[in-house]
Parts: structure tokens; sequence; C-alpha cells
């Protein structure tokens, strides 16, 4: 049974890809390459996965970021941090090795806009596009094909981008040139991480009083207080469920990001401050790998 749910696919010319990193989000996402009929190799670290999704979807698998990259149009990439990331470009064995001049490396690991101003220089100057492209949807959008993708880098490798990432996307949009991708990013997480603290205490605040949140809830989402995260995690806070969705470890990288980002261009961002340190205390709890609307658990504790 595959992992990925069905959905319909645009027609368009084949291409040869390359997807490095399959961990839950590029797992689906490498997939839905290959059921739109693009000829995909898949490089993992683990080789077992990549094993896995080769039998799942009928690609190929390479031994190195350097052997699925060659030959390839398009180099996807989504992998855990700036060290990861530039681990599997750079080097003897890393992507740029194996690409041809006119290829284009789109990478939507969630990574510092400094490490995507960088990589573009270098691909840049070897001949190949660079696309810091982040995403957002978690692993319920990669599965269903429903990410939004936010882009930075030249507009014609954008171009050549774009068609193929909306197998796997249901909004691919350019922001600017290198590196506006990532500080795109860094605003959707400054937003979240208001959010769910926000809701964290309104839930707790309302099952202190005795409400029934769920009706309250099912009230307030049809007014001025909607927002994604109520209608979809607002629930499962309300019954104390958090081992599923996007980590509390992945979200307080991300917002070491905006930090790191914001002492570099002035920014003030005192609340995404204070809720990275209640990032911390989930983590002291043990909720590494909890959804990051376990920030409700902090104030039941």
């Amino acid at each position: 049974m595959s992992s990925i749910n069905s959905r319909s696919y645009e027609n368009q010319p084949a291409r040869n890809i390359a997807f490095l990193g399959l961990g839950v989000m590029g797992y689906p996402m490498a997939g839905h390459l290959a059921k739109a009929g693009h000829t995909v190799t898949v490089y993992n670290r683990t080789v077992a996965k990549a094993n896995a999704w080769a039998a799942e979807f009928g690609g190929k698998t390479a031994a190195t970021p350097r052997e699925a990259a060659e030959g390839a149009d398009i180099v996807f990439c989504c992998v855990g941090n700036d060290d990861d990331l530039r681990s599997v470009v750079l080097g003897e064995n890393g992507a740029l090795a194996g690409m041809t001049k006119g290829s284009v490396f789109a990478d939507h690991t969630t990574a510092s806009a400094e490490v995507a101003r960088e990589l573009y220089v270098i691909a840049r100057d070897m001949g190949i596009g660079f696309i810091d492209a982040p995403v957002s949807g978690g692993q319920g959008g990669a599965v269903n094909g429903l990410l939004t993708v936010m882009c930075g880098g030249d507009q014609a490798h954008f171009d050549t981008i774009r068609p193929v990432a909306l197998n796997f996307a249901q909004a691919v949009t350019r922001l600017g040139e290198s590196g506006a991708g990532q500080l795109c990013k860094m605003v959707n997480q400054i937003c979240i991480a208001g959010l769910v603290q926000g809701l964290s205490e309104g839930i707790a605040f309302g099952q202190a009083a005795g409400l029934d949140m769920k009706k309250v809830l099912e009230v307030i989402s049809k007014g001025a207080a909607q927002s994604w995260q109520m209608e979809n995690r607002g629930p499962t806070m309300i019954e104390d469920k958090f081992e599923f969705g996007f980590a509390v470890d992945w979200m307080r990288k991300d917002l070491g990001l905006v930090l790191a980002e914001s002492r570099r261009n002035g920014a003030r961002v005192p609340v995404t401050a204070l809720v990275d340190q209640f990032y911390g205390d989930v983590q002291k709890m043990g909720g590494n790998r909890w959804d990051t609307s376990s920030l409700i658990k902090r104030l039941k504790n």
C-alpha cells in the first residue's frame, strides 16, 4: 500500500530527478515525483530507507549524493540542518560534483538564509542553479501533496523547478533572491510559535474554568480566533495527544535559526524568544519528539 494518498498529476514532460533525504517529508515528496512519471533516483543516509522507497515507487537508489545527481535535470533535497545540507551538496561525493551545467538544485531543508546564499554562489560559479525552497504543511501536507513551498533564487531556475514541485505542493512561490525562501519560512515559524502558545493558554484556561472545550473550539473557530492550529491541533490538545506531527526538537532548531537571524537583522522577536524557552521546558519533560502543540503540557504541570 502506498505511503502517499492518490492525487491528480498535471501532464508534463518526464524529467530526470534526484531526491536526497527520505525522512518523514522527503519520502512522500519523492514518491509523488515518481508517481507523476519522472525518473527518480534517491539517496538516503540510511540505505534501508532508500531501498524501501525504491521497492514501493519503482525508482532507483544511489550510494552517494554525487551518484544520485549525475544526469539529473533537477536535484531536490530535504535533510535536517545546515551541516547536513553541506554534507550532501559539497565535497567529492556531494551533489554538485555530479551535476551538469544548466541543472538546478532545489533545497527543501529548513536551514539558514546564510547557508542558502553560500551554496547559491558556489553553484552559480559552476553554472548550476540553486533555489532555497523550504516547505510548510507538515507530514500530512507531504503525504497528500499539499505543501506550501517558499522559494528564493533566480527567476529562471525557479521557473524550472516550479511545475515539477507542484507534484507534491499546492503552492510554489518565489519570494525574491537567494535566501528569501528561508527568511519566509522563519516568518512562518514565528507566527506558528505565537499561535500555538496562545491556543495552549486558551485551552488550559477553559479547562480550568470547567468549560466543555470541544464545544468552545467549535464556537470560536467560526470567528476571528480561527486558525489551522485550532482546527487541526486543538482537538488533540484537549485529548492530551502529542505522539505525532512536527517534533519539538525540529521547532527549536527552526526557532534557533529565527533568533540567530534576528540578531543579524535587528528585528525584535520577544514572544518568539519566550516560546523557544517554553519548548526547552517541554524538552526537559521528555517531549523532544512530541508535536509542537505539546506546549500546553507545561501549563498543566
